[in-house]
């Protein structure tokens, strides 16, 4: 398995280090998790945001009616041939 070394300040390991303990776990596993759960949190905010957008883009219409103030102002000249 490919691994990675992470430097830390001394303050940085010891609070690693006091914080393993109290967990009862390995320095190396609290720190994997950590990287472990910031992957999965970023993941599930990727999938959220392509599905709002999904949403958001099948109800278009629905949300400018519903909230018409914050519809952007229209494109000077568009629609029209230059």
């Amino acid at each position: 398995m490919p691994a990675l070394n992470v430097e830390f300040s001394d303050r940085e390991l010891e609070d690693l280090r006091q914080i393993a303990k109290e967990r009862g776990t390995s320095m190396k596993a609290l720190v994997r998790d950590a990287a472990a759960a910031d992957i999965a949190r970023h993941r599930a905010l990727q999938q959220g945001a392509e599905e709002f957008r999904r949403v958001f883009s099948a109800h278009a219409d629905e949300f400018a009616a519903a909230f018409p103030d914050d519809e952007p102002p229209p494109v000077r000249g568009a629609g029209r041939a230059a």
